[in-house]
């Protein structure tokens, strides 16, 4: 817990770690400005071209029910944070390795939210390059997927800010990516057919054709767009799928109380013992 340290950037209480990204660690936080809880992706120790991809990353501004966009970003001495909605129920990787192969209908809903969070995306000019399990929060409740982390995601025309050769997670990279091709939505309607194919657990069934063409090593056999694929798969003879509320996996916040007023409280601490040290320093002169 660093409910005892000062407010990063002057309003972020860094309360308990709950993951580790690429690019830093990620904590759970209370901002005292927006007196709510965030997440909170803190980069210590980073170079130019960590840190360009850092601040392309809270660049990345889709407001959509099923992307997880940052709110804000701030430097604070050696530390740079990017805050962004808490998402407390773990992640679709999560799921798969608890259940092991999902019901088909459950992976046509996931799917379903993630294509629509794909087509905002794709919209905005934007290419995720990283679309995997891993990446796919799960609000807690309802099965609501909100696809996240844009560390290394490409504005389509924009300033490349990564070097030769493919970028992504192995496994997940369309091949076009691997030989060298520039970033294309359709790189991450790959993705989607190889996370389909590994939550199903099977190679065939009512969802096996449409990920058969999203998983397509040619990308001109793929669908040509996020938005025609969703349309693809609502074709399909699918029903909802009957699957209980998923928990939240982080719990309370690990704060007595009220959090915004422990906060604040400890906050107004550190201030006054930095006001009585510098008095003493005056009068010591």
């Amino acid at each position: 817990m660093r409910t005892t340290e000062p407010p990063l950037a002057g309003h972020l209480v860094l309360l308990d770690p709950i993951g580790v990204g690429g690019m830093g660690e990620v904590w759970r936080a209370w901002d005292l400005r927006g007196r709510r809880l965030v997440a909170a992706k803190v980069l210590g120790r980073y170079d130019d071209a960590l840190l360009q991809r850092f601040v392309r990353e809270q660049a990345v501004r889709v407001r959509h029910p099923h992307v997880v966009a940052p709110l804000d970003w701030a430097a604070d001495g050696g530390r740079v944070v990017l805050t962004m909605d808490l998402v407390a129920g773990g992640s679709v990787e999560t799921l798969r390795a608890e259940h092991g192969p999902l019901p088909e209908p459950l992976v046509a809903l996931l799917l379903d939210q993630l294509l629509q969070a794909l087509a905002a995306v794709h919209a905005a000019g934007v290419v995720h390059r990283d679309v995997k399990p891993a990446n796919l929060l799960l609000q807690p409740g309802a099965v609501h997927l909100r696809l996240a982390d844009f560390g290394v995601a490409a504005v389509l025309d924009g300033e490349r800010l990564t070097g030769p050769g493919p970028v992504g997670t192995r496994g997940y990279v369309a091949p076009e990516a691997e030989r060298g091709a520039p970033p294309h939505p359709r790189q991450d309607l790959y993705a989607v057919g190889v996370v389909g194919r590994e939550l199903t657990g099977t190679p065939r069934g009512v969802l096996g054709p449409l990920l058969d063409a999203l998983a397509d090593p040619d990308p001109a056999r793929r669908p040509p767009s996020a938005q025609e694929a969703l349309i693809r798969l609502r074709r399909l003879p699918l029903p909802h799928p009957q699957w209980p509320p998923l928990p939240d996996r982080l719990g309370p916040a690990p704060i007595r109380g009220d959090p915004a007023r422990t906060a604040l409280v400890l906050a107004c601490l550190c201030f006054a013992l930095a006001g009585l040290l510098s008095l003493a320093v005056l009068v010591a002169t």
